[in-house]
This record gives structure tokens, sequence and C-alpha cells, in this order.
């Protein structure tokens, strides 16, 4: 590839969207594949003979493992929160970073989780005698659509409180305390809202706050989402080569446990490195953060 094609792309047009830019630091996994049967399968090698559909499924095994902790996979969506207060888990979704709003100078505010609330998912309807109701059919619990518990959630202010106007010693202790200098919970000395995720209907719920405001999702993919994805970064190259032939190593029968154990060992090294490596510390940035009027750091 050269300049023009590199900064024009296959359609030759400036700054279309098909340009792929910085490219040259991933590897795909087919070449990773070609290279691994290359350099460790046949005659007089560690792996004398294995299978191209063993080697690709211990490579895609690899990804997965790495984007949750080693290659730095972190994914983000942005949608607009509408009066359903919810945003829908993207496809990919393995774990969240972080959410965040957007506020009016484009700056990202973090959104903590609110811990002790949850949708659940088998709201039973009750007579006014708060006796369960059947179905006439096959006389089966009638569940609601909405449980009180998310409903009551999502009609609270932004920092999650409301007043029920009943209080005790423990309210009055709890509300005496709360975001207060002396005592306070740090999660909830904020006002950008809280949010909570329903794992089993994959939706993330916010509080009403949150109504016509941009949210962002930064979120772990696995990596295999999509086909074009099946990328690693050069700089874990070595440890995915190390990861594959000790996971083929490892679940054969006649392989002496000495080989198994040193490949365990030079993976994990290998892992080390690569974390080390993709972890991008500079240490001029990290100086310059930590000049402070608190702190001062001569280098």
């Amino acid at each position: 590839m050269n300049d023009e094609q590199y900064y024009l792309g296959p359609d030759g047009v400036w700054d279309s969207w098909d340009e792929n830019y910085g490219n040259y630091q991933f590897t795909s996994i087919k070449d990773v594949i070609n290279n691994f049967i290359i350099s460790y399968v046949g005659e007089s090698k560690i792996i004398s003979k294995v299978k191209r559909t063993d080697v690709a499924f211990h490579a895609q095994r690899a990804i997965q493992e790495f984007s949750y902790d080693v290659l730095p996979s972190i994914k983000a969506q942005e949608i607009e929160i509408g009066p359903s207060l919810n945003f829908v888990l993207p496809k990919d979704y393995v774990n969240y970073v972080k959410v965040t709003w957007m506020d009016g100078n484009g700056i990202e505010r973090i959104v903590y989780p609110a811990r002790k609330t949850s949708n659940p998912n088998q709201p039973i309807l009750q007579d006014s005698n708060e006796e369960y109701l059947f179905d006439e059919q096959n006389r089966e619990n009638l569940l609601s659509e909405q449980s009180v518990t998310k409903t009551t959630f999502q009609k609270t202010g932004s920092n999650g409180q409301h007043n029920t106007g009943n209080t005790n010693n423990s309210n009055i202790l709890s509300n005496n305390h709360f975001g207060q200098r002396y005592g306070l919970t740090p999660e909830n000395a904020q006002t950008n809202g809280v949010f909570y995720i329903d794992q089993a209907k994959g939706i993330i719920n916010f509080d009403s706050s949150f109504v016509n405001k941009i949210v962002t999702l930064k979120y772990i993919s696995d990596g295999l989402g999509d086909s074009e994805e099946l990328t690693v970064h050069k700089f874990a190259e070595e440890a995915l080569y190390k990861y594959i032939a000790h996971a083929i190593l490892a679940t054969r029968s006649n392989t002496p446990e000495y080989l198994v154990m040193r490949f365990k060992k030079e993976a994990a090294s290998a892992r080390r490195n690569t974390k080390l490596r993709l972890s991008n510390i500079k240490i001029e940035e990290i100086a310059q953060v930590m000049r402070n009027k608190s702190k001062q750091i001569k280098h």
C-alpha cells in the first residue's frame, strides 16, 4: 500500500469514511493463523501436525480472553435517551467500562450505578386483598409488564432520592449524613444521576433526569462481534502464538508434561509483556497530571 492508497482509501476520495487509518498497528487473525502454522507446525517442530480449524478455534479463544483484560478493546455507543429512560445493550456487549452523559460543553459526566435497586422480572399481580391473580386458561400467575420498583426508581430525581413523608430514626440519620462532608458516600455525593443494568432484559435503566440527554456507553467486547474486527495489536502477536501453542499442547493426550508447563509459563510471561506494552504509560504525561498545588514532582 502506497501513501495515496492509505490516505484516500479504496475509492480514492479524501476522508470519505472508507479509509482504515492506523491499521498498520494491527494484524489480522488470518495472518496470525498462517504465521503460527509456518512457525510452530511441521516436521521437527514443537507441533508435528494440527488441523487448521483447531488453530483457528484457539486463536479466536485467545482474542476473546485477551479482549477482557489485555487488548484495548473498549468500544462506545452514543444515544439520546427518550421518555422510556433506557438504553439497549449492544449486540457484542460483555461488560461496561463506564457510562457518561454529555453536558452543554461536550464534557462527559460520569454516571454511577444505583446498587440498591433492580427491576424484578416477575412482578405478580394481586387483587385488593393482596391475593395472587391467575389466568383462566393455564392457572398461572398473572404478571405485570412493569415492576413497581422500576417505575418508582424512574420517578426519582437526579440523585435517586425522593421524600416519602414518613421518617424514622434510620431515615433521619441517613438524611443528615447523605452528601455531607462527614460520613458521605462518595458515589452518591454527585448530581450526575444514576443507572442500573437489567441483565435479564439486556437494558440499562436511568432515572428521570436523563430525558433528552446524550448518553455514552463505553463497554468491553469479546472482539468477535463482526468478522472485520478479528484483528490483534502487533504488541500482542507473540502472546497470541504462545497461547495457541499451549492450548494445543495441553489438549493432546501424549504431550510430555514438561513441554505443556514450559509453554504455560511462556504464555503467561508473554501476556504480562503485552499488558506492559499496551498500557501505554508515558512518564511525562503522568508527571504533568501530578503537578498541582499539593504535589510537586521534579524530573
